[in-house]
């Protein structure tokens, strides 16, 4: 692979575990242009591809020599967070071994490709792991000014209870907060997929699984905003064993959204209403991927690659692309006050020079 031009038209980036492409899409929509992405899950890479029309290294980012990474305005990207994540099995020296090498990476690529700005979309609970403490210093080390917050996908313009966590590094001194305020407007289920058939129609995403009997039976059990606890109540009779032996804990589990709520967090298996949250406020059916989409705020032209299991997983594990699209407004923002103020001093000095 020949190493990409050196600069091209600002403002530029690179995504880093790009999965499907997420944050780019949000980049994207606040005027941003990706020149690279590396992402090893062949076809999120090929997803990636086909929206961005660039080269998308579908390799382990360790095996990506420096000299193949560009300059660019923002490193952008979500490493692997399953060690860290609630539902992650990993022990904790491996968490802290996998996390360190995906740190150590990201923050390589910060170091080539020398960019104003990174962003570290994970999981909160890496904001108190030792590896963020010690990665923070090193980013400060290379002299960015770095602010970590918790984010509610909810707050910017997501119909969905998703929380994560952002990490942003700027270049030089910093005052003010690199993060976006709160948008005025929320939206719910209902903005985001009432307007799609209630019947799917096997097209563009929009496809339904084929339930037993026994299964549109449970469903119809739920009511919007209800779970298990519901089915356990009103059909002991058809409920799942395991359900009825443990009569407490999560309140997610086969629950049903509700149209004027904002849905909990979409995850790779929304198409399992065992999984989670996943009924559709209405019809008795869990959602289908089009939908799932929706709620992800990807837009209906964005063109997925893959199996149905695949681009399941592609859309669970993506950033929100409105959510993204926030905080790279954010950064466009000071981007251009910055340049615009660089701009002012320099003509200053022009005119200095010439008077």
């Amino acid at each position: 692979v020949e190493r990409l031009p050196p600069k091209a038209p600002k403002f530029t980036t690179i995504d880093l575990f790009s999965g499907a492409g997420g944050m780019s899409c949000g980049f994207d929509k606040a005027g941003f242009k990706s020149l690279l992405a590396v992402e090893m899950d062949k076809a999120a890479s090929a997803t990636y591809e086909a929206n961005f029309n660039v080269h998308v290294l579908d390799r382990p980012i360790e095996n990506v020599p420096d000299s193949w990474f560009p300059e660019v305005d923002i490193v952008i990207g979500g490493p692997p967070c399953q060690g860290f994540s609630p539902l992650g099995k990993m022990t904790p020296l491996e968490r802290h071994k996998s996390m360190n090498k995906l740190w150590q990476n990201f923050l390589r690529v910060v170091e080539v490709s020398r960019p104003r700005a990174f962003v570290i979309e994970n999981v909160p609970q890496i904001l108190k792991s030792r590896e963020f403490q010690g990665r923070k210093e090193r980013a400060v080390s290379l002299g960015y000014t770095v602010e970590a917050k918790v984010l509610n996908a909810y707050n910017h313009g997501v119909p969905q209870k998703r929380k994560r966590a952002f990490i942003i590094g700027m270049k030089g001194e910093f005052s003010g907060s690199l993060f976006p305020s709160p948008t005025k407007k929320r939206k719910n289920v209902r903005d985001a997929i009432e307007d799609l058939p209630l019947v799917p129609t096997e097209e563009d995403w929009h496809i339904g699984r084929n339930p037993t009997e026994k299964s549109l039976e449970r469903y119809k059990c739920i009511p919007p905003g209800g779970n298990r606890f519901d089915l356990m109540e009103k059909r002991p009779d058809i409920t799942p064993q395991c359900w009825l032996n443990k009569p407490t804990g999560s309140t997610d589990v086969f629950g049903r959204m509700e149209w004027d709520k904002p849905s909990l967090t979409i995850r790779t298996e929304f198409y399992k209403p065992e999984k989670g949250c996943y009924l559709h406020p209405e019809a008795h059916r869990p959602i289908t991927h089009r939908e799932a989409a929706r709620i992800q705020t990807f837009p209906d032209e964005f063109v997925f690659v893959g199996s149905k299991i695949q681009v399941a997983r592609q859309i669970g594990n993506a950033v929100p692309p409105d959510l993204a699209y926030a905080v790279a407004s954010r950064l466009m923002r000071i981007f251009k006050k910055q340049d615009k103020a660089e701009e002012a001093v320099r003509q200053e000095e022009l005119q200095l020079q010439f008077a």
